[in-house]
């Protein structure tokens, strides 16, 4: 269902509103490029940031340009399970084809009650449910049992793995079932990660590199893992790059480099990137052939 190469699209800003047409833009050229799925809306999207209006707008815009050529996977989690179905159901009400949802941050919910939270939104969920465990930014982390238990339900059919973890792969394919979608979280293991059992990357790095990255994930998917590696190497100073400084100001940085007049515009509390990690993507995005 969901697979390869997925970009957790940034969301540009221009004069503190959503800069519609420079986000439609940027989603036709990612799908050009070659992206099998996009993520509006996540944590790379300033999601925490937008407007319940904004959220809205931003996912029917991803919906309206993609016109059912990729999958749209609506980031839609927050710390609140009725919160958490009201921004599926939008999602949904747009058009979206599956909602990405954070384990809850800053309320630190047990074992049970995770599995509580995420079984109560798949029942009342009109889409598939990507779980997004990322325990560095939630402190909560959902358990391969707990993840296993709430897989029992239909409608929730794969998870974004941050924790930075590679046996987790494993445990997970074992726990949940061969059946069971394991997405790479993060950028720089998404090589092992695939090795291991999973089908595709949510990446930052694609933002930026969608040709390479969709490359890369192609080359696994089919088995060449030469190639694979060749484009690991070629690509891991970016991976690294993108996040010297607060996500995803090097990432809009890298952005305006690719794509010209793309904005850099943050919301608060995010800054522009430093100079020092602006160097660090300078120095990036030339060994990797982009500039």
């Amino acid at each position: 269902m969901f697979f390869g190469s997925i970009p957790a699209l940034v969301t540009p800003f221009s004069g503190g509103r959503v800069a519609e047409d420079t986000f439609a833009e940027f989603v036709e050229w990612q799908i050009a490029e070659g992206s099998n799925a996009l993520v509006p809306c996540g944590t790379t999207g300033e999601v925490a940031t937008l407007t319940a209006d904004e959220h809205r707008q931003v996912i029917a815009t991803a919906v309206d340009v993609a016109k059912g050529r990729v999958s749209v996977i609506a980031g839609c989690g927050t710390y609140s399970t009725a919160a958490s179905i009201e921004r599926i159901r939008t999602a949904a009400d747009v058009g979206a084809d599956g909602a990405l949802v954070v384990v809850p941050y800053y309320n630190k919910p047990s074992q049970p009650g995770l599995v509580a939270h995420f079984t109560a939104i798949a029942e009342a969920s009109p889409l598939p449910i990507v779980v997004y465990n990322v325990p560095s930014r939630t402190v909560a982390d959902i358990s391969v049992e707990s993840l296993a238990a709430a897989a029992k339900h239909p409608r929730i059919v794969a998870v974004k793995d941050a924790t930075g973890n590679l046996a987790r792969v494993t445990a997970q394919r074992l726990a949940c079932g061969e059946d069971f979608i394991q997405l790479s979280g993060n950028d720089d293991m998404a090589l092992g990660f695939n090795a291991m059992g999973g089908t595709g990357c949510i990446s930052v790095s694609a933002n930026v590199a969608p040709r390479l990255c969709s490359d890369f994930q192609k080359a696994m998917n089919e088995g060449r893992w030469d190639e694979a590696l060749k484009l690991q190497d070629r690509l891991y100073p970016l991976h690294a790059a993108l996040f010297t400084d607060a996500s995803p100001a090097p990432t809009k940085y890298a952005l305006s480099k690719v794509r010209p007049g793309f904005p850099q515009d943050l919301r608060l509390p995010l800054v522009e990137a430093s100079d020092a990690s602006k160097s660090a993507v300078d120095a990036a995005l030339e060994y990797a052939g982009l500039i």
